[in-house]
């Protein structure tokens, strides 16, 4: 089942991305900190974010290939969301690849574990994935760590196989299957709020 409708949490929303959102991603994802770790080529512009809201109109969570979707905060004052963020799944198969981005100023206060927990029970819930995987520069170790809290395993970390912004990097590849997700601590358990550096 793909969904089209918003995913909620306790405090973020993942939605569809909107034409609206363009400036708010295009702000983010060319802040250099934001993007030291990400794939897209920087300058990251206005034009690019627009081509990315186009090419996810219509896709689902779920549909075969990348889908982004925004994560977004309740707007205050006033109605509508906040675009935050964005969540990656990646679908081939029962398989997929995850990966979440968020703005500078939202580091540090659980929003990306938070997000990643909705898309992930989504994923491996209703989408009946088998099997999702992250990939990512081991020197990242916000992510290495999240990942870890959710219950990644580390599968192999690949020596120097991609160039990146000028340079050699490894990439660090970690696996969670639905055995995995059920072993994660219940909301509220130490180890659930340790370590909020997402």
């Amino acid at each position: 089942m793909n969904a089209s409708g918003p995913l909620r949490g306790a405090r973020v929303t993942l939605r569809p991305l909107q034409p609206g959102d363009a400036p708010a991603l295009a702000a983010y994802r060319d802040d250099p900190l934001v993007a030291r770790y990400q794939g897209w080529p920087l300058p990251s512009t206005l034009a690019d974010a627009q081509a990315l809201v186009t090419d996810m109109q219509g896709r689902r969570a779920g549909d075969p290939g990348w889908t982004q979707l925004a994560v977004t905060l309740p707007a205050s004052p006033g109605p509508g969301d906040t675009l935050i963020g964005d969540v990656a799944l990646h679908v081939q198969g029962r398989e997929g690849e995850i990966g979440v981005t968020l703005a500078r100023a939202h580091h540090g206060h659980g929003y990306a574990a938070e997000a990643l927990n909705v898309l992930l029970d989504h994923a491996l819930g209703p989408l009946g994935l088998t099997l999702l995987r992250a990939e990512i520069d081991p020197r990242n170790l916000p992510v290495l760590r999240l990942l870890q809290r959710l219950h990644f395993r580390h599968h192999e970390t690949q020596v120097g196989t991609y160039l990146h912004r000028g340079e050699w990097t490894d990439n660090a590849v970690y696996t969670l299957t639905p055995a995995d997700r059920q072993a994660r601590p219940a909301p509220g358990h130490p180890d659930e709020a340790a370590h909020r550096e997402d």
